[in-house]
C-alpha cells in the first residue's frame, strides 16, 4: 500500500498532467486559428487596387482575430480578457461585413 505521501505526490503530478494537457488544447486552438489566418491572408489575391487589396487582406485577418477570440472566450479565466475577447468579435465581425459589403458594391 501506498503512503499518504505518495499518493500526495501522485495526485499532485496527475494534477500538472490535467494543466499541461489543457494549456495544449488552448495553446493548440490559438495555433489552428493563427495558421488559418495565415493561410488566408497568403492566399488573397491582390490586384493591384490598394481601396481592393487593403480589404482583401484585412477580411482574413479580422476573421483570424475573430477566431482568436473565442478560442480566448471558451478557455480564459480572466473576466476581462472575455470581456476584450467579445468586443473584438463584436467590433471585427462589423468591420468585416462591412468590407464585404464594399467590395460586393465595387464589382469584388
Amino acid at each position: 500500500m501506498k503512503t499518504a505521501a505518495e499518493l500526495a505526490a501522485v495526485l499532485v503530478l496527475a494534477s500538472y498532467g490535467n494543466v499541461a494537457l489543457a494549456q495544449d488544447v488552448d495553446t493548440q486552438a490559438f495555433k489552428a486559428a493563427d495558421m488559418e489566418m495565415m493561410k488566408n491572408m497568403d492566399s488573397a489575391p491582390y490586384t493591384g487596387n490598394a481601396d481592393v487589396d487593403f480589404r482583401l487582406h484585412m477580411i482574413p485577418h479580422h476573421e483570424g482575430a475573430i477566431a482568436m477570440a473565442r478560442v480566448a472566450l471558451k478557455y480564459a479565466k480572466d473576466v476581462d480578457t472575455k470581456r476584450l475577447a467579445q468586443n473584438i468579435i463584436d467590433s471585427q465581425e462589423k468591420q468585416v461585413a462591412g468590407m464585404q459589403t464594399w467590395l460586393r458594391k465595387h464589382g469584388h
